[in-house]
């Protein structure tokens, strides 16, 4: 069987967007689809604040949360293969060890306790093990129409950011929109130093082309368009959104938190207008 996508739900309305994004993602790559919800009962590792009661109520509410979420997804998408689990821990390792071996893993962009932290940056995200797979938030417009943009970092290895992105393009029949954003230095412009700004695009749009030239390659029929920006990346890659499906960015470490994914990734995250895909780096 090929790798599942796998989804966190806690039963909230952003949750459920983010299911549904991921059935449909599952249909559309033929692919299984994992549901996971995570029952974090020792948030503050002090037993004696949790009534003895809480870990059953958690444990039914879980299954319930699975039942519902089960039943959206039947309703749908009726032939799709879809498995369950509760898992119990922290959030974060929770959906670590779930995702290890997907595809890749979906999440929404607000939810309930666990869920919403680990989106937001916190401690808990900071503690989350070493993701090897991209995760997908989804949040602002999820519809299925668009481009798919990719913004990349010259400075560092790009191929898995691009393979993500020139795959999700050609089964999504979308165009894809390859963004550099680049900025000039105040100091620099404020000591007087000239800049040939229309040489500096030039280089700058030839490497990206050089970039992407392999990936072009084996995907053909992708219909590809290049940008490059005098901007800061975080507003340029949030403003290619608006008319986006998916922007896919990249993590600077395999470790998923917010040093680690950089700024711009972590800026992406919070002001995107689209789901955004953040892809390890090789």
């Amino acid at each position: 069987m090929s790798k599942p996508i796998v989804v966190g739900t806690d039963g909230s309305d952003q949750a459920g967007r983010a299911l549904d994004w991921a059935a449909a993602e599952a249909v559309l790559r033929d692919r299984p689809l994992h549901i996971v919800h995570a029952v974090e009962i020792r948030q503050y590792r002090a037993p004696v604040f949790v009534p003895p009661e809480t870990p059953d109520y958690l444990n039914r509410a879980g299954h319930e949360v699975l039942a519902a979420a089960r039943e959206r997804v039947r309703e749908r998408w009726p032939d799709l293969v879809t498995t369950a689990a509760l898992v119990t821990g922290e959030v974060p390792r929770a959906l670590h060890e779930q995702s290890d071996k997907a595809f890749e893993l979906v999440l929404g962009s607000r939810g309930r306790g666990g869920f919403a932290s680990l989106l937001l940056g916190s401690v808990s995200l900071r503690a989350a093990g070493h993701p090897t797979v991209p995760v997908v938030i989804v949040r602002g417009d999820a519809a299925d129409r668009g481009e798919i943009v990719v913004g990349i970092d010259l400075i560092r290895e790009a191929d898995a950011v691009l393979e993500y992105a020139f795959d999700a393009a050609m089964i999504h029949g979308a165009r894809l929109r390859v963004v550099h954003a680049w900025q000039t230095f105040a100091t620099l412009v404020e000591a007087g130093y000239a800049f040939d700004y229309e040489q500096i695009e030039l280089d700058l749009r030839n490497a990206v082309i050089a970039a992407y030239k392999p990936w072009r390659a084996k995907y053909p029929r992708v219909d590809v368009v290049d940008e490059i920006l005098l901007e800061h990346p975080v507003t340029a890659l949030s403003t290619a959104s608006r008319n986006a499906r998916l922007l896919v960015v990249g993590a600077h470490d395999r470790r998923w938190n917010a040093p680690q994914l950089g700024s711009v990734s972590h800026g992406v995250i919070h002001h995107a207008q689209s789901p955004v895909a953040v892809v390890p780096m090789a």
